[in-house]
């Protein structure tokens, strides 16, 4: 190619660069002191009266959302930016292990319950894996170890930002314990915990060592946190499965060891013990298997379904990444929906049930004014699968635009 050639090809490539300029600045304001205005078709705010403003307006400045309500006059000086589309808040999972350290950086199997141990050193920060959640509009992980061990350890509760520090990303560190009952953290050897009565004495005693550390006001190190879990203080995920794992996980967590406890998956027939989970008031965060088939007679059970119907509080879903793609957190909420759920419901499941049942409710979950501006727009329903996020925002900060980034997913 000539030289001349060359040049217009370079002259060509700036001036795109210059064009796209604008509609890449277009909504990156609102993380610093200047006001975001957002204009939008629909804004379903997942607040506690499930409020929908058609159309909406967002304002947001330092990171926070300060309006959420019909339109109104943006302030002086500031650019209106009109969107086509539905407003929701960023999408929440609970189960996630998307660090890229594999899982042997998540699973330290030595000892049978690591209370001191934390999934921090393994996060890396914008992974590919994190940028594809943020492109589907899940904007907060809960990044913890594995189900190797009784107890994996701590995990972060994490902003799943494109480019950004680590410290950029934490939302609490440490965001919670994950505790393993059932199935995975069974022994293959003939070591204590090889049987479900050996894991089960294994949880006990070490949460009777750290309760009583509590009361005696000593500071143990390698109890410190799980202490925090008994006062309450910090949420616990418990990986369980079966009619017995589930019974026997809130029979530990909300009656022996009252707790802020959350029980996770719950499948494997675990919705036949729904009304019992409903009535010990344990939240629970389902998936990724939302249904149960029988080969003897060809049944399919929705256990999405019947959890929400036996009146468990707070019910939620996840991926258990990358057990299932991070990114296909909207698609466990589809598929519920498939079950006969309603499909409001579902996108709750998906936002503003984790939160609060996590404890972050006040920063996270819902579009109401205070909390982080964390906001994914769709261009229709978000629970559609043929629906596609066109905007996200974490921290007041334009996260992802298929139209100046590239379609990521």
């Amino acid at each position: 190619m000539s030289f001349l050639g060359c040049t217009h090809l370079a002259v060509a490539a700036f001036t795109g660069l210059v064009a796209l300029a604008p509609a890449a600045r277009a909504g990156q304001q609102g993380a610093d002191g200047e006001v975001l205005a957002l204009r939008f078709d629909r804004v379903v705010t997942c607040d506690a009266k499930d409020t929908v403003y058609d159309p909406g307006m967002i304002l947001v400045q330092g990171g926070k959302l300060t309006y959420v309500g019909p339109p109104i006059d943006a302030p002086e000086g500031t650019e209106l930016v009109e969107l086509e589309g539905w407003a929701i808040p960023g999408m929440v999972d609970l189960h996630s292990h998307v660090v890229t350290d594999g899982w042997g950086g998540i699973n330290d199997m030595v000892l049978p319950a690591n209370p001191d141990l934390s999934s921090a050193p393994t996060i890396k920060p914008s992974n590919q894996q994190l940028r594809l959640a943020c492109a589907s509009g899940v904007t907060t992980q809960f990044l913890i170890p594995g189900s190797g061990t009784s107890i994996g350890g701590f995990g972060v509760l994490f902003k799943s930002k494109t480019q950004a520090t680590y410290a950029e990303c934490v939302l609490a560190d440490p965001g919670g314990m994950k505790v393993a009952q059932a199935y995975n953290p069974e022994r293959g050897g003939g070591d204590v915990g090889r049987t479900r009565a050996g894991l089960y004495w294994i949880l006990s005693r070490v949460n009777r060592e750290a309760i009583a550390s509590r009361e005696h006001g000593l500071d143990v190190f390698h109890l410190r946190n799980l202490a925090k879990v008994h006062a309450k203080e910090l949420p616990v995920l418990i990986h369980t499965a079966g009619s017995d794992g589930v019974t026997a996980t809130v029979r530990m967590w909300r009656d022996e060891f009252p707790t802020m406890s959350v029980l996770s998956h719950g499948s494997f027939d675990g919705w036949t013990t729904a009304p019992y989970v409903a009535r010990m008031g344990m939240p629970v965060n389902h998936g990724p298997r939302t249904f149960d088939t029988y080969a003897r007679d060809g049944r399919i059970v929705g256990s999405s379904r019947e959890y929400v119907e036996a009146g468990v509080p707070l019910f939620s879903l996840n991926t258990d990444a990358p057990v299932i793609p991070a990114h296909e957190l909207f698609l466990q909420g589809s598929m519920s929906a498939r079950q006969g759920l309603d499909s409001r419901l579902m996108l709750r499941a998906l936002t503003i049930h984790p939160a609060e049942s996590f404890g972050i409710g006040d920063r996270v979950g819902s579009l109401e004014v205070g909390k982080d501006a964390d906001i994914v727009v769709f261009d229709g329903d978000p629970i559609d699968p043929r629906s596609h996020v066109e905007h996200v925002w974490i921290d007041g900060e334009l996260q992802y635009r298929p139209s100046v980034h590239g379609q990521w997913f």
